[in-house]
């Protein structure tokens, strides 16, 4: 639990269940309340303070006197039963500091170059084109017959895991980022480590096939990659495999059917790079990413000591007015900063150029393909906060 903030200068405390129903089909009437008291707010629910504002948002993320790895002396007991998935996650670079951080994030940009994923594009096209060659004439979920395929099976080729495992890909990542939804439970738990462990034994046995085997894959490359001679240990390549796996697809189905319904709702067809770029902006996938405060520093008016925690509201940001002009509007064209969406700092995103290449050729082949594609029912967002995407998206062509 997050040790309180000092409030030395007036933040506000709002208090927000983020199971809500309402909260859960659209936070940013919240966000906005809450951004009218400051840059920061408290919020009661998760006991920490929440950055809201744009600015605060990347100076938070940018900020090294903060990091994701928690103090040691407030490191909490880790429950027996869940272990194996804090193990898997003790090895993720996404939840470590430098130097570990470093060498991790060096290692995996030598194999996830722009070459790399530039290359994706052809095959992302096809693919795109056989999943809508299948769409039934009927309403069907646009979730699990494009959204959900599109990213699982590209990033599966991308590290050379086989695509007829796709399904149990999807059934073990979407139980195991469960463990950081709001409504998690202790049937959630229990799902999550059954998956830890059947993701991790797969991983396992498919690195010891590629090292005996190599390929022209991302396991291979990331075998193969050294770091001033040093390599990655077996476990950090199963938590770096299963980490490209979750972050790879996961994100980018929920921003893939916000978009969609985004733009079907507003009758858009036309997909260019700014209107990519304010879908990521407009309705994101992640909406909090937390950091903790390793030395006193002050942000803005607001204070912190070692030991507070920050919550970084993505959604937030991105509908900050003083950063965006009329930001509750969806604008195609809109110019505009940076959007929030893929973190920033040490820990931005290094899956976004391919997120990015896989939004604009799947919207681009949908809209070709499909161009009276509309919706048959009102879409539902899940009740997954802090993620942020929907249960499902009926259409028909």
């Amino acid at each position: 639990m997050a040790r309180q903030a000092r409030q030395t200068c007036h933040m506000q405390r709002f208090s927000q269940s983020p199971t809500d129903p309402a909260f859960v089909q659209n936070p940013y009437p919240f966000y906005d309340r809450a951004r009218a008291g400051g840059e920061f707010f408290w919020w009661d629910e998760y006991d920490m303070a929440c950055a809201v504002s744009h600015s605060a948002v990347h100076a938070v993320l940018r900020n090294r006197k903060m990091g994701r790895e928690c103090p040691p002396e407030l490191a909490p007991d880790i429950p027996k039963a869940l272990q194996p998935f804090y193990d898997v996650e003790a090895h993720s670079m996404l939840e470590l500091e430098p130097p570990k951080h470093t060498r991790l994030r060096s290692l995996v940009l030598r194999a996830f170059t722009s070459r790399t994923i530039a290359a994706l594009a052809p095959d992302i096209t096809q693919l795109c084109h056989d999943l809508i060659d299948k769409f039934p004439s009927e309403p069907f979920d646009l979730l699990t017959a494009y959204a959900q395929p599109v990213p699982v099976v590209v990033i599966s080729r991308l590290l050379g895991v086989p695509e007829d495992r796709s399904d149990d890909l999807l059934r073990w990542s979407n139980a195991m980022v469960s463990m950081y939804q709001a409504r998690r439970t202790p049937e959630i738990e229990a799902a999550a480590i059954a998956a830890t462990n059947d993701f991790t034994a797969f991983m396992r046995g498919y690195i010891n096939e590629r090292r005996k085997s190599p390929t022209d894959d991302l396991i291979s490359t990331l075998i193969a990659a050294e770091e001033d001679g040093e390599k990655l240990s077996e476990d950090e390549l199963i938590t770096t495999c299963i980490l490209l796996l979750n972050a790879g697809h996961e994100a980018t189905v929920h921003t893939l059917g916000n978009g969609v319904k985004t733009l079907l709702e507003r009758n858009i067809r036309e997909i260019t790079d700014p209107c990519v770029e304010e879908i990521i902006r407009f309705d994101p996938p992640l909406h909090m990413f937390t950091r903790w405060v390793y030395e006193d520093v002050t942000i803005g008016e607001q204070s912190f000591k070692r030991g507070d925690q920050i919550a970084c509201l993505l959604g937030a940001g991105n509908r900050d007015p003083l950063a965006y002009d009329t930001p509750n509007t969806f604008d195609p064209t809109r110019k505009g900063p940076q959007n929030t969406s893929f973190g920033g700092g040490i820990h931005f995103c290094v899956g976004a150029p391919l997120a990015r290449l896989e939004l604009r050729i799947a919207l681009e082949t949908l809209f070709e393909r499909c161009p009276n594609l509309k919706l048959t029912e009102e879409p539902q967002y899940g009740d997954v906060f802090h993620f942020h995407g929907l249960e499902r998206l009926m259409v028909t062509m």
